[in-house]
């Protein structure tokens, strides 16, 4: 079957179907940290969505809702990152995490900037599969402590070069 998954961006609309795909407080901390809760209130995303140097989107197959993610962009560090991506559960294992994390890099490559990150919790192993065949690498050792500084977890931190998407 052929996916023809385009990049939207994230409306209130999208909200409700959205903050159901975490369907346990274990994928509502690796999709988003401890911040929202479970079950997600949709109000989560007004106060996701006040960052204005964060752009959110959905991925859809036609009318139908595949996947959110969000591209960070931090001028000043020269940064950019993927967040807070998750795909609906009944896409989940069909490679539409892949095409999702594909279609967010290619709107990080629009920033200008060399390479595009991405932080995941050590046990997400699906979600650092997914990144791997996207491209991503993990970041030495000496890196990652760094990034993992101040940080709430000690995250497997990955980079991708925008360079060839």
């Amino acid at each position: 079957m052929a996916h023809s998954e385009s990049l939207l961006e994230f409306g209130d609309a999208h909200a409700r179907e959205v903050a159901g795909w975490a369907t346990s407080i274990e994928e509502v901390r690796r999709w988003a940290g401890s911040e929202p809760g479970f079950p997600v209130d949709v109000s989560v995303f007004d106060r996701w969505h006040a960052d204005p140097d964060v752009k959110f989107y959905i991925s859809c197959d036609g009318d139908a809702l595949i996947g959110y993610g969000e591209v960070w962009v931090d001028e000043a560090e020269r940064e950019v990152e993927l967040g807070r991506i998750i795909v609906r559960p009944a896409s989940r294992g069909r490679g539409a995490g892949k095409r999702l994390v594909r279609l967010l890099l290619e709107r990080a490559s629009l920033s200008g900037l060399a390479d595009a990150f991405v932080r995941v919790v050590p046990e997400n192993a699906v979600a650092i599969a997914c990144y791997r065949s996207a491209g991503f690498s993990p970041v030495p050792e000496t890196e990652r402590e760094q990034y993992n500084r101040g940080q709430p977890v000690d995250y497997v931190w990955m980079r991708r070069s925008l360079n060839s998407v």
